[in-house]
């Protein structure tokens, strides 16, 4: 018998498929061999030269049937040279099949949406510290607290930008093919057990620690982001705009907010609840903010939305309407952030205030008025810079007094 067959089950780590490349220095084979692991085989598809054979059957189990000479080596053969053909030891290892690397790394990073996380984290962290009325409330206490509403925070993000991808692959193959089950690289059920495992661990968390503003927090981001994004009657808010503006201004103004700082001040530091002026200014002012995200996200995706019938407000309006409103709106929200400085009792509150949010509206417009129109890179990359914006003015929170 020339060979023999042998059935590999390998549990994919987050990067699918398995690539096995020859050296460049092999010749032998003509095609470039990718192989799958597959579990049963129904056709033996072979190489040009006729002597490395892979299945093709079953690509829904995800398995692949691999066929090696009887000297039980990885070998393709050339036909006249003789000339071996080896895997490289780094793409495939018979005994280390659940291997993390680099592109794995890579592909759970563009999954997770870092821009969101990002965002998220700078948020809870900048209205923690609203909580904080002397220098002694940083204590392990705190910073315990602030830990527990972050990781629990995180992994619901996780799972919300990562839901809204599972319902999205046919859309974001149009508008963010990168994205990794657009490009093929996680699969629907590797996708389904990643957001599985975080929402576990998010509503995990939030009931050991037993806090209850930050277990609503998480229940109600729950409940609006899986409402916006999965396909069921009456549910898939993301298609109906207003709608789905009021999810995430919901989400990314109140919720963000008012619970978690009610975690710090009622639950962490055990004070009565107060709503004092830097938290009404963060919540109005993150209202606008969240507004204009909504808006603006769904301008370079257009394309994709207008063929799978998502009615956005840049569907509708069109792109450079949506666009100036946008940038109208923000200007505004720093107009009044520049007057809540102003009548600060605080001077070095004032001068950070005023000067601070003068500053990032003027760069705002600079920018603005140099964006091609015409340009999904242009535009997406305005989206990316309005969210840079977000990141200051959580910087900004908490020195408004």
């Amino acid at each position: 018998m020339p060979g023999m067959a042998v059935d590999f089950l390998l549990l994919r780590p987050f990067s699918s498929p398995l690539l096995l490349s020859p050296p460049a220095s092999s010749r032998g084979c003509h095609l470039q061999c990718h192989f799958l692991i597959r579990k049963e085989c129904s056709a033996i598809h072979q190489c040009r030269k006729g002597r490395l054979g892979w299945c093709s059957a079953n690509d829904h189990l995800g398995l692949k049937s691999l066929y090696f000479p009887s000297s039980n080596e990885w070998r393709c053969s050339n036909a006249t040279a003789g000339q071996s053909m080896e895997p490289d030891p780094e793409a495939f290892s018979l005994t280390n099949g659940r291997k993390f690397t680099p592109t794995s790394l890579d592909a759970f990073y563009r999954f997770s949406r870092p821009h969101t996380v990002i965002g998220t984290a700078l948020s809870i962290v900048s209205v923690s510290l609203l909580a904080v009325e002397k220098f002694s409330d940083f204590s392990p206490h705190f910073f315990a607290g602030l830990l527990q509403a972050l990781l629990s925070a995180l992994f619901m993000n996780i799972y919300i930008v990562g839901l809204n991808q599972l319902f999205d692959i046919e859309i974001d193959k149009v508008n963010k093919p990168s994205l990794p089950l657009a490009s093929g690289e996680y699969s629907l059920g590797t996708g389904t057990s990643i957001i599985s495992v975080f929402v576990i661990l998010s509503f995990g968390i939030g009931w050991i620690v037993g806090s209850w503003p930050l277990f609503w927090a998480l229940f109600i981001s729950f409940i609006l982001g899986t409402a916006y994004s999965i396909n069921l009657p009456f549910l898939r808010w993301k298609r109906f705009a207003v709608v789905a503006a009021l999810c995430i201004l919901a989400v990314r103004a109140v919720i963000v907010q008012l619970a978690f700082f009610l975690h710090m001040q009622t639950f962490v530091f055990r004070r009565p609840s107060n709503f004092s002026k830097p938290l009404i200014f963060a919540t109005a002012f993150m209202s606008f903010f969240s507004v204009v995200i909504a808006l603006f996200k769904d301008i370079p995706d257009i394309e994709g939305d207008r063929v799978f019938g998502i009615r956005s407000f840049s569907v509708r309006l069109g792109q450079k309407r949506v666009f100036w409103i946008c940038v109208y709106l923000l200007q505004m929200a720093y107009s009044v952030a520049i007057a809540v400085g102003a009548t600060s009792t605080c001077l070095w509150s004032k001068l950070i205030t005023v000067i601070g949010h003068a500053a990032l509206g003027s760069i705002l417009w600079t920018n603005a008025r140099a964006v091609n129109l015409t340009s999904k890179t242009a535009i997406t990359a305005f989206y990316m810079f309005i969210w840079k914006l977000f990141y200051a003015e959580y910087l900004l929170i908490p020195l408004v007094r």
